[in-house]
């Protein structure tokens, strides 16, 4: 038996698509993880390789303090998407909340020379607090 395609069947476009996102993302903007979170499950169910949503499932996960179920999401967005700083950083900081320091500080010490500061300066950070 193959895979759903549950866009197919629910009868939905790119517009239901984008509804559930935006809502979901809304919560997200409110810190409300918790609301925010079976939208973008959602989400990873109706599009699958999306890396974007991936990536933001998995930044939930962190939110709600369960980076072992953040890094599945986060590995799912890299192989979608390959490398993408937003999600490297967030598996630097699934690996330092799992005790994995080495792991952590290798990948912070990459992303210190990212060109954008909104990458490089937490990466920084992230060495300076647990290197």
């Amino acid at each position: 038996m193959g895979t759903i395609n549950w866009l197919e069947k629910l009868n939905w476009t790119e517009e239901h698509i984008e509804d559930l996102r935006y809502t979901g993302y809304s919560y997200i903007r409110q810190g409300k993880y918790e609301i925010a979170l079976p939208f973008f499950e959602a989400l990873a169910v109706l599009e699958v390789d999306n890396a974007y949503d991936s990536q933001t499932l998995g930044a939930i996960y962190l939110e709600l303090n369960d980076p072992k179920q953040a890094l599945l999401y986060f590995d799912k967005a890299l192989k979608s998407e390959g490398t993408h700083g937003p999600t490297l950083l967030n598996l630097a900081k699934a690996f330092f909340m799992l005790g994995k320091k080495d792991d952590g500080l290798r990948l912070a010490h990459i992303l210190k020379n990212d060109p954008e500061p909104t990458i490089s300066n937490p990466a920084k950070a992230l060495i300076l607090a647990y290197g």
